[in-house]
């Protein structure tokens, strides 16, 4: 995992000390080594994370006669297997890094080289014969990509910050973008905090060229969930864990290629507990786990069942526990490390179990994207029992039960106050469509707050994000909470849990790899019906416990049948 950056421009000439600026902000997601690459109207930098191929491994890498270069931020899991063909077609290596593989693709398969890649990645790819930058980030948007593009200059990086240190944009704020920051605590794609610069969507690619002083510019999908998620679904759970078993075991051992030590995070959660169980079973030796409990927060330390997780599968485990102290003192670096305006609080534990995990470790597997492909949240739920709340009496309903929710206290930190809290927030959203509730069960601040927090609120322009959810139910064709996951796969996923995730692991040079996310296991999810994904999902056991039941729960009570 790394950082990289660059610069398309006909009509201006950069110098390196340009390309330094870039990357000296994003020199905590690759400390180990920097490179940098112009030719003609290019420039690319990198900064490395040593992963792969710790001595030959330096970048950009080029394809045999350096006309074809590449920067890459990111891993491709299926490199073995695509070097083995590309050496058979000819193609001469020179180093044995992963990163090799995408320009002799590219060599024989030009843009539909993505089409072939297993793994998380954001590139640059620079054909110097064809006066080509190809940009591309991996289909679920688990590396980050952002570029500034003016008609006259291209210009691109991991964050935002490297953009706006080339000096060469103005950082002026998108308060539309600001906006829906306010309704959702994050900002979705392909919008930013500023106004020129914007987000690459996941699976999509850029083409540019430069052409009589100017650069054109077209960005386009190679990659359609929605379209690979189609066909009869699998509605029987012994079939489905059959298949489901092997693809993530399957994709558990690809995660786990490194030249240099990794382990888990493990919460004591099930999404986590089955990774380290799937660790545990094709490692030689035993699998380093990290997990983090909390001081004075009773309802959120899971520590104990991380012990039993750990006991039963003999890992080497590394227990933190945080105080209220903790989380304040890393405050400013946390919020130093953003982009944007980013308002899930979980990443300052996030940061936290990076740092301590990097001290043991380089790369750490991960949990994320197990809730969003198999329903693990209690939300989906809620489309549910929807029916049967709307069957109650409007007189009930409005005149007597919504009216006490609304007055009744709630808590986090209370387990009958957030059962308050989260009954308020259901009743919230019991009318109209499916996206609506959707929206409604996200939704933070209303229209009506926004506008007493914003000055001039009523003259942003696109503020209502209503429409973007709106157009991703209609783009899944599937039951109902299957549009429901795949909404959050296309939404929630890739602008809240994943920028966590990649930028507090970088934040500590930590690489965070998230083997639920391997594409095949994601498809897979998507062939089974909604309803076999929330058998016992109120007893806090869906679809993922009982898939592995048979030899991953100690600590953990036994998944109903």
């Amino acid at each position: 995992m790394c950082g990289i950056a660059g610069i398309l421009d006909p009509g201006s000439s950069y110098t390196q000390k340009t390309l330094e600026k870039m990357a000296a902000p994003i020199a905590h997601r690759g400390p180990d080594d920097e490179g940098f690459h112009q030719d003609g109207p290019v420039s690319l930098a990198h900064r490395r994370l040593s992963i792969i191929d710790l001595d030959t491994g330096h970048q950009p890498i080029f394809n045999e006669d350096g006309k074809v270069a590449v920067v890459l931020n990111g891993e491709i899991y299926n490199f073995q297997s695509l070097r083995k063909e590309l050496e058979g077609r000819g193609h001469r290596f020179a180093t044995n890094s992963d990163t090799e593989v995408i320009v002799h693709l590219y060599e024989d398969m030009g843009e539909r080289l993505l089409d072939r890649l297993e793994g998380m990645f954001a590139f640059a790819l620079w054909d110097s014969e064809q006066g080509l930058l190809m940009l591309a980030r991996d289909r679920f948007g688990i590396k980050p990509l952002c570029y500034y593009f003016n008609g006259s200059r291209l210009i691109f990086s991991s964050e935002q910050k490297a953009l706006i240190s080339s000096g060469l944009l103005d950082a002026s704020l998108d308060m539309t973008a600001i906006s829906h920051f306010l309704t959702f605590n994050y900002i979705p794609a392909p919008r930013t905090a500023y106004k020129e610069i914007k987000k690459l969507l996941p699976g999509h690619m850029i083409l540019a060229r430069a052409e009589n002083g100017r650069v054109g510019m077209k960005e386009q999908q190679y990659y359609d969930l929605a379209s690979m998620a189609g066909g009869p679904l699998i509605s029987e759970l012994e079939e489905a864990k059959a298949m489901v078993r092997a693809s993530i075991t399957d994709a558990v051992r690809s995660h786990m290629v490194s030249d240099v030590p990794y382990g888990a995070f493990l919460s004591g959660g099930i999404d986590s507990s089955i990774i380290v169980g799937l660790m545990a079973e094709v490692s030689p030796q035993p699998v380093k786990t990290f997990s983090i409990g909390y001081e004075g927060f009773g309802m959120f330390d899971e520590t104990g069942y991380a012990r039993e997780v750990a006991s039963f599968h003999s890992t080497e485990h590394h227990e933190f526990k945080l105080s209220y102290r903790d989380i304040l003192d890393v405050i400013p670096t946390v919020l130093d490390g953003l982009d944007e305006p980013f308002a899930d609080w979980s990443i300052f534990p996030t940061y936290l179990v990076s740092r301590e995990t990097r001290g043991s470790v380089k790369v750490a597997l991960s949990g994320d994207g197990a809730d969003e492909i198999f329903a693990g949240y209690r939300k989906y739920l809620g489309e549910q029992y929807i029916g049967y709340y709307l069957a109650l009496p409007r007189a009930l309903r409005k005149g007597i039960l919504e009216p006490l929710l609304e007055l009744a206290p709630d808590s986090y930190n209370h387990p009958v106050l957030e059962r308050v809290r989260r009954a308020r927030r259901f009743v919230s959203g019991a009318a109209g469509e499916q996206y609506e509730r959707h929206y409604l069960w996200m939704r933070i601040f209303t229209e009506e707050a926004k506008a007493g927090l914003v000055r001039e609120y009523s003259s942003i322009a696109d503020r209502d994000p209503l429409p973007m959810i709106r157009k991703l139910y209609g783009a899944f064709e599937g039951d109902k909470v299957n549009r429901m996951l795949y909404t959050d796969m296309m939404f929630v996923l890739p602008y809240d849990m994943l920028v966590k995730g990649d930028s507090m692991g970088m934040l500590n040079s930590l690489e965070i790899r998230v083997p639920y996310l391997d594409h095949k296991v994601v498809e897979n999810a998507f062939r089974l019906d909604g309803a076999l994904k929330l058998r016992g999902i109120e007893h806090a056991h869906g679809i993922a416990a009982r898939l592995f039941c048979q030899n991953l729960w100690r600590g953990h009570p036994a998944p109903h049948p």
